[in-house]
């Protein structure tokens, strides 16, 4: 009998230390009848409505949203490294613009008549077994 009183006194100390606090005295407070925010997949698109996680990116070119991998592919030139990325490039008329794995923006090149190359400054872009990009006298990149 002596244990089971001990106990209860025990409970009962225990009990009459803790604290208590009010919904309204909290430090943190919950929002009222704010909805909770989803994230939605899909829902990803850029400033002109482009969806990166269904592949598109938005053409200067072209002026619309396009899958710049339906392109034609550039791979790194053979400089002795392993990349993992691929870079390519798009064609409408004499224009051609770069989508390059290490350039944030696309690059536009322009040619002046069928056969030559596309240029932009020190970029150049060479029709020849397939194409070969360079900046300046440095072979980056190629591609058929």
């Amino acid at each position: 009998m002596k244990k089971i009183i001990l106990f209860a006194i025990m409970v009962m100390a225990a009990f009459s230390c803790a604290k208590k606090v009010s919904p309204e005295k909290t430090d943190v407070q919950e929002p009222k009848n704010e909805p909770k925010k989803e994230t939605v997949v899909g829902a990803d698109s850029d400033v002109h409505g482009c969806k990166a996680s269904a592949g598109y990116t938005w053409s200067t070119l072209k002026k619309e949203c396009i899958r710049v991998f339906e392109g034609t592919k550039l791979s790194h030139y053979d400089d002795g490294k392993e990349y993992t990325t691929a870079s390519y490039v798009i064609f409408d008329g004499n224009k051609a613009e770069l989508f390059l794995d290490t350039q944030k923006e696309s690059i536009i090149l322009e040619r002046k008549s069928e056969g030559d190359s596309w240029v932009n400054g020190d970029w150049q872009l060479i029709p020849w077994k397939g194409y070969v990009l360079k900046k300046g006298e440095k072979i980056l990149y190629t591609g058929q």
